[in-house]
């Protein structure tokens, strides 16, 4: 304190010593502008910018002490962010620009020559012990990555790694552990020495499984027991309980399911298995509205119960009422075991159809057997009773006028069926990749329950194939063949068609085919293919351009070919198409409108 001052003066007089003192440092800060990296490619860049300090304070202002520890460490972050990808001894130049300009952000320039990259030189992979003898795990040690001579990649030699030791516990080696784990690097050389060694421990085996219901127990666990395909005392794996997860969402009786293998409480090495399961609730209920150009507005109703009693039984009705299409389906399935998992279904289905392509009532008791072959093929064999009236119309005779009357026909019908349907994508909601499809046998005998003797083929299929990330090529195709001597005695649900949503495209529904006035009279073949290209936005949402041909006939085709453009959501639920499209067989054919939603196969 200075003599003779007051204290305001020495308050005043501190604060502009203060602001005196700080001046210099504030006018050293200076502003991180681009960061630029040259020489690598696009994957190493990445890695190396999330690696520098100095990205991490682009667009900052920092003291020039601070910027000059950022550029003197850049190098070593940048050495440092390139091992991982086998590059042991870049040469790296870190360099800034000369500011003009005070005020301007400073650049930084780090050029990278990467140089040789680091190989394997030698390998040494193993499991001691019994897992060393399993064929499996054998595969796994031959498709070890890097291999020797390769560059030695860090994320690939941690894959590898862990994907081996994930194995040995899928399989049930659960005592396995490293006896060695070891990676010599060395620059001069660049070279790299792995020496990777497990001792798989003894095979752990299956032991009990038990079933728990919580809240409440809604079918019987014997019921579920069925489900177990191995005995205990065999040999562990993973696949075991993944199938029986599959099994168990199929029943489609719980909203969760948790299988717990507990090694940890393993007797004489059998693994005890917990299974907990939440029951989902008992009815399903379904409601909405609909409308067609043909069928009109109407309504749908459905009811399922997932469980209508403790052996598991299903039952289900949906009502389907529109104003020219009604249907009303009763169905009960029970579960089945022997052979495939499946189920056995017995349905009630009346239909009634007053459009203006068809005329026709039908009532149809169909019993089948459902079995799940593998993953993507399902096999269904069935047995039909039929029984159809339907209409058509017919000039009355008289040349002077245009006068036609209605004409009816009945028939009844018993056919066996079988049925494959074949699914293998990446993404059954929404596939990129893969294929789709179905397969459909079946014939009646004449005097043996139909009233004609027939056979009939009908297959669909449904190819995709993702280009980059947004883009979906479709290409889908159709064939249906009928073998008989008395089409006209084939009632309508029995014939082929084509024309609408998933057929040709730019003809409304059974528009395309033999026809006696408006009346779409079905056909004896049907042959139609597909090609369309989707592109989608960031959004979700998306556009397609398509081209539709075939043809519906009983001895030679009459093609006809559809072009068209649509929108696309991929919405929660699949795909929602809306397609406007037109034919161009007819010079005046007018354009029609297509609404879809959901992946067909």
């Amino acid at each position: 304190m200075l003599p003779g001052m007051r204290a305001p003066e020495r308050l005043t007089r501190f604060a502009a010593l203060s602001l005196l003192l700080l001046l210099p440092a504030l006018a050293q800060a200076i502003e991180v502008g681009e960061v630029r990296i040259e020489g690598l490619d696009e994957e190493m860049t990445a890695n190396v910018r999330v690696s520098l300090s100095l990205e991490q304070a682009q667009g900052r202002d920092v003291s020039f002490r601070r910027l000059a520890y950022m550029l003197r460490v850049a190098e070593d972050e940048t050495r440092e962010a390139l091992e991982p990808f086998g590059f042991y001894s870049p040469e790296i130049t870190v360099t800034r620009d000369e500011r003009e300009d005070r005020g301007t952000p400073v650049t930084v320039t780090i050029r990278v020559t990467p140089g040789e990259p680091v190989r394997v030189r030698n390998s040494n992979i193993a499991i001691l012990g019994e897992g060393g003898q399993d064929r499996y795990l054998r595969r796994e040690l031959d498709a070890f990555a890097p291999a020797t001579g390769a560059v030695f990649d860090h994320p690939a030699y941690e894959t590898s790694k862990n994907r081996i030791s994930r194995r040995l516990a899928q399989r049930g080696y659960f005592d396995a552990d490293f006896a060695s784990r070891r990676v010599e690097v060395t620059r001069a050389q660049e070279a790299a020495d792995i020496e990777l060694v497990w001792t798989s421990g003894e095979r752990y085996d299956m032991g009990a499984t038990t079933f728990e219901q919580t809240p409440n127990e809604v079918v019987d666990n014997s019921l579920l027991e069925r489900l177990i395909y191995w005995e205990e005392g065999q040999y562990y794996h993973q696949g075991r309980l993944d199938r029986l997860r599959t099994s168990l969402q199929r029943l489609d009786y719980f909203s969760s399911i948790s299988i717990d293998p507990q090694p940890e409480n393993a007797v004489d090495r059998r693994v005890p298995v917990e299974v907990t399961l939440t029951p989902a609730p008992r009815k399903v209920q379904t409601a909405g509205i609909s409308y067609g150009t043909d069928s009109g507005a109407g309504f749908r109703l459905g009811e399922e119960r997932r469980y209508v009693n403790r052996r598991g039984h299903k039952a289900q009705a949906q009502l389907d009422w529109a104003q020219r299409r009604k249907t009303a389906t009763l169905q009960y399935r029970i579960p089945a075991f022997a052979w495939l998992d499946g189920w056995y279904t017995v349905s009630l289905q009346g239909a009634d159809e007053q459009t203006r392509y068809i005329d026709s009532r039908r009532l149809e008791l169909v019993g089948s057997r459902s079995g799940q072959y593998n993953d993507n093929l399902n096999l269904i064999a069935s047995a039909h009773v039929l029984r159809e009236r339907w209409g058509y119309v017919e000039d009355d005779g008289d040349d002077g006028t245009d006068d036609v009357v209605r004409e009816y026909r009945y028939a009844t019908f018993l056919y066996p069926s079988l049925r494959a349907e074949y699914i293998d994508v990446d993404d059954r909601l929404f596939p990129r990749e893969g294929i789709g499809g179905t397969l459909m046998l079946r014939g009646g005998l004449e005097g043996a329950g139909s009233d004609a003797s027939f056979t009939q083929i009908h297959a669909r299929a449904t190819w995709y194939r993702g280009i980059g990330e947004r883009n979906r090529l479709i290409v889908r195709g159709e064939v249906g063949a009928t073998n008989t001597s008395a089409l006209v005695d084939m009632p309508p649900s029995l014939r082929f068609y084509a024309g609408g949503d998933r057929s040709i495209r730019g003809y409304d529904w059974r528009e395309v085919g033999p026809r006696l006035g408006d009346f779409a009279l079905g056909a004896k073949h049907v042959t139609t293919g597909s090609v369309e290209f989707e592109h989608y936005f960031e959004n979700g949402f998306g556009f397609a351009v398509f081209a539709d041909s075939g043809s519906a006939y009983d001895d030679r085709p009459d093609w006809r070919t559809g072009v068209g453009v649509g929108f696309r959501w991929a919405s929660p639920v699949g795909p929602l198409r809306f397609d406007v499209a037109r034919g161009l067989d007819d010079p005046d054919s007018p354009f029609t409108l297509h609404l879809d939603i959901g992946t067909s196969f």
